[in-house]
């Protein structure tokens, strides 16, 4: 068997993705190393995507996105540039909010091989969606942690074959399909929707400056938090970190886009997994 360093990395505005990650490499570091401790990389933050990483034929890094649109979120994409990984092994996992992973879990396969990394597994599981508190509501939960262990034990049990690995083959598109377009009740696309922001009621907010500490783009200002300066990629963490709920948003297609996928999208998925 092979005796590798395991390491966790994500990006995980809300903690869903942080959830499946770190059970994934807490339980293939308990069935390797027993109590050795997982290093963790969390690059969820701007000062985490400040320096490149590297890793080593050495390395397992369970590493973990967030599903934007059907796609690896492209704000991450320069950071994702950086990486090196020098031969080591990984385990690509995204987590979607019950719609679909698209042709994301390729799309990570491919950047993490672009960068010198082998994908030995490949796991899509579902967590609850950014834009709403009852659409995949409260997952993962208790089943698919369940699922997510017994992959742990698949894993560590293909690390135990061999010296050597094949890349695995991942469900998906190439070239990628386009990005996920949210629309109108008409349905035609709603233009701008980018360019939609959240509101505070001021009459709720304490100040805590809780929201501008969890902005994964930093946008949001520390002195006036009801002031977003920057991009806002809906990511949902000020809204659903706010401890007096005084984050929300009024617009109204991004109102009737949350309603339509929570009526639309509201049958269970289940996690998918391949090795």
């Amino acid at each position: 068997m092979m005796h590798l360093k395991t390491n966790m990395m994500y990006f995980s505005a809300t903690d869903r993705t942080k959830i499946i990650v770190s059970g994934l490499a807490d339980k293939i570091a308990e069935l390797t190393n027993g109590s050795k401790p997982v290093n963790t990389i969390d690059f969820t933050l701007p000062a985490g995507r400040e320096k490149p990483v590297s890793f080593s034929k050495e390395d397992l890094v369970i590493f973990g996105v967030p599903v934007y649109a059907g796609r690896v979120p492209n704000i991450l994409l320069k950071y994702l540039d950086t990486l090196n990984g020098n031969g080591a092994l990984a385990v690509a996992l995204v987590v979607f909010g019950n719609r679909d992973y698209d042709d994301a879990l390729v799309e990570l396969q491919d950047i993490l091989q672009s960068h010198g990394f082998t994908v030995i597994a490949g796991g899509a599981f579902v967590g609850e969606h950014a834009f709403s508190k009852t659409l995949a509501k409260s997952r993962p939960d208790e089943k698919d942690i369940a699922k997510l262990l017994a992959f742990a034990t698949k894993i560590y049990t293909k690390l135990q074959g061999a010296d050597t690995f094949q890349p695995v083959e991942i469900k998906g598109n190439r070239p990628y399909g386009s990005y996920y377009v949210p629309k109108d009740k008409n349905g035609e696309p709603i233009i701008g929707f980018r360019k939609i922001k959240p509101k505070t009621n001021k009459a709720d907010c304490i100040d805590c400056k809780q929201c501008a500490k969890v902005c994964p783009m930093g946008s949001i200002d520390f002195d006036d938090t009801s002031i977003i300066s920057g991009i806002c990629i809906k990511c949902g963490a000020c809204i659903k970190k706010c401890p007096m709920g005084a984050k929300y948003f009024d617009d109204p297609d991004y109102i009737g886009h949350k309603e339509e996928l929570e009526v639309t999208f509201d049958r269970r998925r289940e996690p998918e997994v391949l090795l």
